[in-house]
């Protein structure tokens, strides 16, 4: 295609509409042709090695074609490669994670957002520095270590200085034995200077959701505000990264536009960052759109079933083998749990969309006056612990990574050598030690127990093994807290 071009600083190059149109084509046409379906699902397992495992990943372009493809048996391969490249590169952990609202005002007026500026009857909140220690103290005490920040986009209300100071705060809670260790930031895009300042701030992960990659569809979709410029938002990531930010989000909302299209330029948006910044996003997140107030899901026709939404999920798993998947309460238990076997690596557990959702409330409390949406899965973290643990996962706090610089390129190649799974799983099992000693019940404790003995033996490096032992004892035995490799 003569107007695309991966590396291009230029936001319609990089997503090229012609380009997705002539990939979706394509898809149509050989979605049956089993010769090559057969070539693509081979070049997407993952191959044993010396040390560990490597992936080949697939272009946007084969992976369109697998997710066109109807034949249940390639879905059923799709699926089981999935998790075969999940388990090779991030074994049975799943990272856990809350989201915390710092303030709804917005100057936006996205029509699927109830934070849009002329919804007149949605409460209108922004946390003090108060209210946000108390939010903390809060998911402190749930057992939560890795906040993901969010708030609307709004000049007066909610300036760079007052997300900065919120950081600053949140870092600095130090409640019995809680600390929130990493907070990954979904704002508005912004300049590189910004980011620059968000990247001296400590921040983990800065996300942006595309919303669609439809420049048509996002116009209409943002008629008025700061978020209506689709260059200024499409090409934030490089802003970011060009500020210094080495780990970046993306992710689109599906339900507004045609899946396959976004799915096609959600994979090409992948693409052109590894093309230009040498490392692929970080974490993909797949939200689809649900009810909030004012929002009716019903009155947008592109909404996707859960079978469709389980095949998305596992063919972003073959295209970007490496980039975790996020999964957040948006869906129930029952769609979440599917998809956990379709590559997904990352959940959120008891959280609240609301402005200032936590304190002050109960489990069973739910506000609903500030929602940005309606949280379908409304488990306490307690119960999301214990079911992972059920189910065969562990449930990890882990935010070493972060802490010892293993970030942006130097993540992505131990992750692509098999290296991290030497620190990974010791330090999931850590930290999840650490949830059981302060904040399980005694019915997660019982589980929790059982899997951290299990697991332990699973270790291969004797020395490894046996460091992790001790370091599980010490927090078992004393206050001593955030041991990690």
């Amino acid at each position: 295609m003569a107007n695309y071009n991966p590396k291009s600083p230029v936001a319609e190059e990089f997503i090229c509409d012609e380009e997705i149109r002539e990939t979706l084509k394509y898809a149509e046409e050989h979605k049956n042709d089993l010769a090559l379906i057969e070539k693509i699902l081979e070049k997407a397992r993952p191959q044993k090695t010396e040390t560990g495992y490597i992936c080949a990943g697939l272009t946007h372009r084969e992976a369109s074609v697998l997710l066109a493809c109807d034949i249940p048996e390639v879905s059923e391969k799709i699926y089981q490669i999935a998790e075969e490249i999940k388990l090779a590169f991030y074994g049975n952990r799943i990272v856990i994670f809350a989201p915390l609202y710092l303030s709804n005002y917005c100057v936006n007026g996205c029509v699927y957002c109830p934070y849009h500026l002329k919804n007149k009857h949605i409460a209108r909140k922004k946390l003090t520095q108060e209210e946000v220690k108390a939010e903390v103290i809060a998911l402190q005490d749930m057992g939560h270590k890795r906040l993901a920040i969010e708030a609307g986009e709004h000049p007066t209300e909610n300036p760079i200085e007052y997300i900065l100071e919120c950081i600053n705060t949140i870092y600095s809670v130090h409640h019995k034995n809680g600390d929130i260790r990493r907070v990954n930031v979904n704002i508005a895009a912004t300049t590189v200077e910004n980011y620059r300042k968000l990247k001296d701030a400590g921040i983990g992960t800065y996300i942006l959701f595309q919303e669609t990659y439809h420049k048509e569809s996002y116009l209409a979709l943002h008629p008025t505000g700061p978020k209506h410029d689709y260059a200024y938002h499409t090409e934030a990531m490089d802003r970011a990264m060009e500020g210094g930010i080495d780990d970046v989000g993306l992710g689109v909302l599906f339900g507004l536009e045609l899946y396959k299209y976004e799915f096609a330029g959600l994979l090409m948006h992948a693409e052109h960052l590894e093309a230009v910044h040498g490392v692929g996003p970080h974490t993909i997140s797949v939200p689809r759109l649900k009810r909030a107030d004012d929002i009716d899901p019903d009155a947008f026709d592109n909404g996707i079933d859960d079978d469709t939404f389980a095949k998305i999920t596992a063919c972003i798993r073959l295209a970007v083998p490496y980039t975790g998947i996020i999964i957040s309460t948006r869906e129930n238990e029952a769609v979440r749990s599917r998809l956990l076997s379709c590559g997904v690596s990352q959940v959120s557990g008891g959280s609240r969309t609301s402005v200032g959702g936590y304190a002050g409330y109960t489990a069973d409390e739910r506000p609903h006056d500030t929602e940005q949406f309606d949280v379908s899965d409304q488990r306490s973290l307690d119960e999301v612990v214990r079911w992972l643990m059920e189910n065969g996962h562990i449930p990890s706090f882990c935010t070493a990574c972060y802490r010892e610089g293993r970030t942006g390129d130097r993540f992505m190649s131990l992750c692509k050598s098999g290296q991290i799974l030497n620190c990974c799983h010791p330090n999931a099992l850590m930290t999840l030690t650490e949830y059981l000693e302060d904040y399980a019940s005694d019915a997660t404790k019982e589980v929790g127990y059982k899997v951290v003995e299990q697991e332990l033996e699973r270790i291969p490096k004797e020395k490894v093994k046996q460091i992790a032992k001790e370091n599980i004892a010490a927090i078992k035995a004393s206050n001593r807290r955030d041991f990690r490799f």
